[in-house]
């Protein structure tokens, strides 16, 4: 118990260590729940809040009628699980003694936008946006497609994980240019 309170409290895991764990849950998920975990559904289940009722004149549209309701019509287990990882992270923080309250901490965001707090919240926010979209296209998120695809040997998450890095590449170059 005093080894895995002393890792628990470590700054940084190996990321071999790391890596291993994040795939052992992708595993336990598939043979326990016969569910590969993801999490932009849930995302999608927010906005067909919204999107449900604009759609609901075309009958051929069932994309937040089956695929994804509205997260009022019932909490998915999608919901529960990025209900499970933030109290994951919040105890993982917690038991490294490394909780601080931040408003969009890294100082790189404050070098390449500005001081300006609501600045760097609009910027994260479209982003989202934009991760939100490019995931609906791809048919899933990193968890969803990338991670639990590869764990599934899915050719779409060997196709997808190259893309990852690709386009994360090309944005860095375009966001932080040659500051970082």
């Amino acid at each position: 118990m005093k080894w895995l309170l002393k890792q628990l409290r470590k700054d940084l895991w190996s990321p071999e260590v790391a890596g291993v764990g994040l795939g052992l849950v992708y595993v336990f998920a598939l043979w326990f729940a016969h569910r590969a975990p993801g999490a932009s559904g849930t995302f999608f289940n927010a906005a067909a809040i919204v999107g449900k009722p604009l759609t609901a004149s075309d009958p051929a549209n069932q994309f937040f009628v089956v695929t994804f309701p509205p997260l009022t019509e019932g909490l998915g287990w999608q919901f529960w699980m990025l209900v499970g990882i933030f109290l994951g992270a919040l105890a993982s923080v917690l038991i490294a003694g490394k909780f601080k309250w931040t408003l969009v901490p890294l100082e790189q965001w404050k070098d390449v936008f500005g001081p300006s707090v609501r600045k760097r919240w609009i910027v994260a926010f479209v982003g989202g946006i934009f991760l939100q979209i490019g995931a609906g296209i791809a048919g899933g998120c990193t968890s969803g497609l990338a991670l639990a695809g590869g764990v599934q040997l899915s050719p779409a998450a060997f196709l997808f994980i190259p893309g990852i890095f690709i386009s994360g590449a090309l944005v860095q170059l375009l966001v932080y240019r040659e500051r970082y």
